[in-house]
């Protein structure tokens, strides 16, 4: 799983979250409340958070099987953590290959005709630099 520095700094670069049944995500909350659930990472499902469409936008439902109070929050309070295949698929025609080294994982993608590598010892950090470099050059 990416880093929650990682997920904000893929968010803050442009990357867009659509919601699908199986995402992971972590509460984003403004300093001024403060939730001991922010530490906790959550996974979209129809029987404990679902996605609701609301007239402000989209709201993530805590269906009462969490361990703390808490109905709602909007999709902007909270902050995507996509899986190492979400990230893969993400970096489309650019993905060139992963390998793995002794202590490392190497993720290597194309952009314009040039070779970018990136390297972490877990494979999702990897793609998820990769893929942040990707939106970087995009802008």
């Amino acid at each position: 799983m990416i880093s929650r520095e990682l997920a904000v700094a893929l968010r803050e670069a442009g990357l867009t979250w659509r919601l699908g049944s199986g995402d992971r995500f972590a509460l984003d909350l403004p300093e001024e409340i403060e939730l001991e659930a922010e530490a906790e990472i959550f996974t979209v499902s129809e029987m404990t958070i679902e996605a609701r469409t609301t007239p402000s936008g989209t709201d993530l439902a805590f269906n009462g099987t969490t361990e703390w109070a808490l109905d709602a929050v909007q999709l902007s309070e909270a902050v995507w953590l996509p899986r190492e295949d979400q990230l893969r698929e993400l970096l489309r025609g650019t993905f060139r290959m992963l390998k793995r080294l002794p202590d490392t994982f190497v993720v290597e993608i194309e952009i314009a005709g040039e070779s970018m590598r990136f390297e972490h010892p877990e494979p999702a950090e990897a793609y998820g630099q990769a893929l942040l470099a990707l939106l970087r050059r995009a802008r």
